[in-house]
């Protein structure tokens, strides 16, 4: 059975989030956690985040120990963009673009 975790509006641009992703998937639960507890960036932590969520959802909902566990998929979506704008010289304005992520991580039993 599949279990699976999401997590809404996180302040990090896909772009930043997806090479740390994709380095964990087909990975064991426990692995992962480990490799991304050592990763300095905060895109490792939010992502290991939902991905204990993930692993929690299976252990409660189809007791399948957090051992036996492996990320099957991890999907990167891009989230609601903030915009807003900066004044520049001459009474000229530029915009900035603040992008946010939406997490999807799920979990199956390994065999």
């Amino acid at each position: 059975m599949e279990a699976r975790a999401v997590a809404k509006h996180i302040g990090i641009s896909p772009k930043k989030l997806r090479p740390v992703a994709e380095s964990m998937r087909g990975r064991k639960v426990e692995d992962a956690t480990a490799l991304l507890d050592l990763a300095p960036s905060p895109s490792a932590r939010a992502l290991a985040k939902v991905i204990r969520a993930a692993a929690a959802n299976a252990e409660n909902n189809f007791q399948v120990s957090p051992s036996d566990q492996k990320i099957t998929r991890i999907l990167i979506d891009s989230g609601a963009i903030m915009k807003r704008m900066r004044p520049q010289a001459r009474g000229r304005v530029n915009p900035i673009r603040r992008h946010s992520s939406h997490i999807t991580v799920v979990v199956e039993e390994e065999g």
